[in-house]
Parts: structure tokens; C-alpha cells; sequence
């Protein structure tokens, strides 16, 4: 039944989009986002029978009886619970190989969780331009190459699906972004899509030297026998790979594309852009470069740790000064996808479950914050702090609170999600591994702890200039409704899983066995 149930999560949202678009226009726009709300909520559950599956003991694993034995001794490496694995193109050596474990199948599950609320936000609140048939089937598009990417087994599967998100997050973001900015909207669109293309060009050219000296693509195999040495064809597979993955979390100096893709795009694209996309470059180094070139990774992980807390800084001082929310919140991911990469970098248990963890929080919480965001404009029809002025718990209590706690849960309030990654990378970084130069990872690590320090400093500051001040200077206007039903009931799965990822933060952090 598990591999009937990840056959599905991949199948299912292409299959829908393709009947959304066969329907006439008329009738599709209008049962879109209802058709969408359907299948993604399907999807949910099915990846939630799917991980309690894999939590019940099993039989020996079906592939250690074709690879042998797979001690769990590397980190990241795929030891799969669940396993398909068919020839694709045998001439290249390429299989049609999926398989999910303990660290992919959460993102596959927050994946499916944040489609479904963009697909149960799309039930009341759309973009002014309408054609809600083609936003949703892109989105489940958008669903199936993200799952794909998180199952896929074989460097080209995983390629594939990296792709197959590009050109439908594209579309998105130019034809449904920002409607007073046709000009903006499509220049973010098209350095979106010229940045990510260049990034897996990168990454291919990397996946290519590693096929060249292992003789496979299985990520399986190649994380039972890794590539040795940290020199020559390896080192240079390791920058490439790290590179193109950068590009997509992104780090800094790769980061250029994210600030303009957020402001301009409609929601639901901000929401999955940083919900899940960007967690497509952190997956990616944790399960390739780590199990499959460990020793070349560990070469460059001073360097990688190194631009990581850059972006935690940089993002955090570019915070400061922005004057447009969404802008705000996006620079603020590049500091987030920053502690993250420093914990990658650590290789240590410490390190890799803070970046694990950070990735999940990560995901909820921003989507929260860009849902947040997204009312706030829809209201005052821009996302300008300027233009929308103080005092905003007198007109919009309700979001105003909700966008109050989502800035605490981002900036690592204890108790909450946001808490236990950053505190488990800046461990990490105080203890990496081993094999790595701890006096940098200590000096790193400090400079990444005042970047926390900015990063409460911007939230605050948020929370000041907009919420807070004297009704006098800003009246209350007299919106419709401060927090609408579709919008409760879109907000409040992610405030709860926020509030219970950060009081049982062991729920996620016993699974990943192989620390």
C-alpha cells in the first residue's frame, strides 16, 4: 500500500490540473479552487497514512536485499522505508527511482499541508485577474514536482522534478503578481527563472562528474558507497552541486532573485515559494552532498558556513531597511535558509537536526507570515509600511495578533517552532565535526548568534512601526472584516503546528535516526 500511496502524491496532483484545464473555462474557474481543496486535502491525508505506515515495524526493507545491508552511519544518506525502483532509460543507466524516509516524508507532508491551504485560501480570495482554473492546476503542478523532488532516488529523477517546478512557479509569479506593477512582476519573474535555470545547469554538470567517477545515478547505492577523496573530480562535483542547490535555498551572493519574486507574486506563490521551494536546496544538500561526497564536502564546509552566516547578516541588516512587508519577510528567509546551511556545514548531529528542524518551522511559520501579509495588502491594496501607516491593532486586532505572534515565532521565541533550529545550529557550530576547523566554527558561530540578535531587532521593529502607535495618526478604517473565515481557518493549522512543534519538538527530532 506505500508505494500505491507515493505513486499517488506524484500522479495525482498532474493528473488533476490536466482535467482542470480540459474543462471548460466557465465551469472550471468555478469549481477550481473547490476540486483543488478536494484532492490536496486527499493528498494530506494520504502522506499522513504514509508516515504513520513507515512509524509501524516492518519486514526487512526490500532494497537492503539489492544493495546489501545499509548501516545508517552517514549523514543524510537515503536508507528508504518505502521503495520503487523500475529501469527508465537503461542506456543512460537512469531508473524511475522513488523512495522516502524519515527526512524526506515531513517535507513531502508540509508540502501537501501548504497546497491545501493555498488551495482552501483560493476558495474565497483571488488574485483581481481571475482564471483560477489555470492558478490551481499550476499549484498542484508546483505539488507534484516538489513531492517528486523529495522522493526521487537517481540524481536525474530528482533533476527532473527540480525542473518541473520552475516554469508553473514562472507563470505564477508573472501573471498573477502584483497587478499595479506589470513591469515588476515580470522582470521578478524572469530573474526567478533565469537564476534557477543557471543554478541547475550547476548542479547537472555536478550530478554528470559524479555518474562519470561512481558509474550511477542511484542515490541508494551511492550513499552505501560514497565518493572518497576531497580533491580533483570530487571537489569539483561538491562546488558544483553546493553551488546550484545555493542558488535555489538561496545563500548569499545567490540571493538576488528571492526579494523581487516575493514582493510581486500573489500569495499563495510567496507561501509556496518560501514554504517549500526554497527547502528543495536545503533537502538537496543534506541528501546528496553529505552521504555522497562527505570527504569533498567536508573541504568546502568552512566556506559554505561562512556565506551561510554572511546571509544571516546581510538578510537581517537588509531587513532593517526595508519599507515593504513582503520584501521584509522575504530577506528575512535568506537569514533563516542561512542558519540553515551553517547547520549543513557543521556536519554534526547537533548541526543537521537543527538545519532539519529549521526547515520545517521555516516553511510553517513564513507561510503564516505570507499569509499575514497578504491580508494586510488585500485590505489596503499594497504592502507599502509607508503607505499603510501605524496603529494597525486598532483597525485589524485579529491580524495584527496573528502577524504579533508569527514575528515571535520567527525570531526564536522559546516555546515556539522558530526556537529549536536556530539553538540546535548554534550548537552544532560550537561542536562540528570533527574533521572540521573548530575555531572557525566558533567564531562563525557567534556572528550568527548576533544575527539572531538583528533578527529580533527587524521583527520588533515591524511589530512597532506597524502595529503599535496612536490611533490618533492613523483612524481606524472601516474595513468589511478584520480576519475572515477562510481566512481562520487557513491561518490557525499553522499557528497550532507552531505552537506544538515548539513545546514537543521531539516528535520531529526522534525520527531522524541517522544522528
Amino acid at each position: 500500500m506505500s508505494e500505491s500511496l507515493l505513486i499517488a502524491l506524484i500522479a495525482v496532483p498532474t493528473l488533476t490540473a490536466v482535467v482542470l484545464w480540459a474543462l471548460p473555462v466557465v465551469t472550471a474557474d468555478r469549481v477550481a479552487a473547490l476540486v483543488g481543496t478536494v484532492v490536496s486535502g486527499v493528498l494530506l491525508v494520504a502522506s499522513l497514512v504514509l508516515w504513520w505506515d513507515m512509524r509501524r515495524p516492518h519486514c526487512p526493507c526490500t532494497v537492503e536485499a539489492v544493495y546489501g545491508p545499509l548501516p545508517r552511519t552517514l549523514p543524510g544518506k537515503l536508507t528508504p522505508d518505502v521503495d520503487i525502483n523500475v529501469p527508465w532509460i537503461p542506456s543512460l543507466g537512469v531508473r524511475f527511482h522513488l523512495a522516502v524516509d524519515t527526512i524526506s516524508l515531513p517535507l513531502i507532508t508540509l508540502t501537501a499541508l501548504l497546497v491545501l491551504l493555498c488551495c482552501v485560501y483560493s476558495l474565497k480570495i483571488t488574485p483581481r485577474i481571475g482564471r483560477t482554473r489555470s492558478l490551481i492546476a499550476l499549484l498542484l503542478v508546483i505539488e507534484t514536482g516538489v513531492i517528486g523532488a523529495f522522493a526521487a532516488a537517481d540524481l536525474v529523477l530528482f533533476f527532473v522534478f527540480f525542473e518541473i517546478v520552475l516554469i508553473p512557479m514562472w507563470l505564477v509569479i508573472d501573471i498573477w503578481g502584483d497587478d499595479h506593477d506589470r513591469a515588476g512582476r515580470r522582470r521578478a519573474a524572469t530573474t526567478f527563472i533565469l537564476m534557477t535555470v543557471f543554478g541547475s545547469a550547476l548542479m547537472l554538470l555536478g550530478f554528470l562528474l559524479v555518474h562519470r567517477h561512481a558509474g550511477t545515478f542511484d542515490l541508494v547505492f551511492l550513499g552505501q558507497h560514497p565518493i572518497k577523496g576531497g580533491h580533483g573530480v570530487p571537489l569539483a562535483a561538491a562546488i558544483l552541486i553546493a553551488v546550484g542547490l545555493a542558488v535555489k535555498m538561496p545563500l548569499w551572493p545567490l540571493h538576488i532573485w528571492l526579494p523581487d519574486a516575493h514582493a510581486k507574486a500573489p500569495t499563495v506563490g510567496s507561501v509556496l515559494l518560501a514554504g517549500v521551494l526554497l527547502k528543495l536546496g536545503s533537502y538537496g544538500m543534506i541528501r546528496i552532498l553529505l552521504p555522497v561526497l562527505p570527504d569533498a564536502t567536508a573541504t568546502i564546509a568552512p566556506y559554505l558556513a561562512g556565506f551561510s552566516v554572511v546571509a544571516i547578516v546581510a538578510g537581517s541588516l537588509a531587513c532593517l531597511a526595508q519599507t515593504d512587508v513582503k520584501r521584509l519577510i522575504a530577506y528575512s528567509s535568506v537569514g533563516h535558509m542561512g542558519f540553515i546551511g551553517l547547520g549543513i556545514a557543521t556536519m554534526s548531529p547537533e548541526g543537521l537536526n537543527g538545519a532539519l528542524y529549521a526547515n520545517l518551522a521555516h516553511g510553517i511559520i513564513t507561510g503564516l507570515l505570507f499569509f499575514l501579509a497578504g491580508a494586510i495588502k488585500d485590505r489596503h491594496d499594497t504592502s507599502d509600511l509607508r503607505a499603510i501607516g501605524r496603529a494597525l491593532y486598532a483597525r485589524l486586532p485579529r491580524i495584527s495578533g496573528l502577524l504579533t505572534y508569527a514575528c515571535l515565532a520567527s525570531l526564536g521565541l522559546p516555546g515556539l517552532a522558530g526556537f529549536w533550529g536556530e539553538m540546535l545550529v548554534l550548537l552544532g557550530a560550537y561542536h562540528p565535526a570533527d574533521w572540521l576547523p573548530r575555531a572557525t566554527f566558533i567564531v562563525l558561530m557567534v556572528i550568527a548568534g548576533l544575527g539572531a540578535v538583528l533578527t529580533a531587532a527587524y521583527f520588533l521593529r515591524l511589530i512597532r512601526e506597524l502595529c503599535q502607535g496612536d490611533p490618533a495618526e492613523n483612524p481606524p478604517a472601516a474595513f468589511a472584516v478584520d480576519l475572515s473565515r477562510i481566512e481562520f481557518v487557513t491561518f490557525v493549522p499553522l499557528v497550532v503546528l507552531t505552537v506544538f512543534l515548539g513545546l514537543w519538538p521531539f516528535t520531529l527530532l526522534n525520527q531522524w535516526t541517522f544522528l
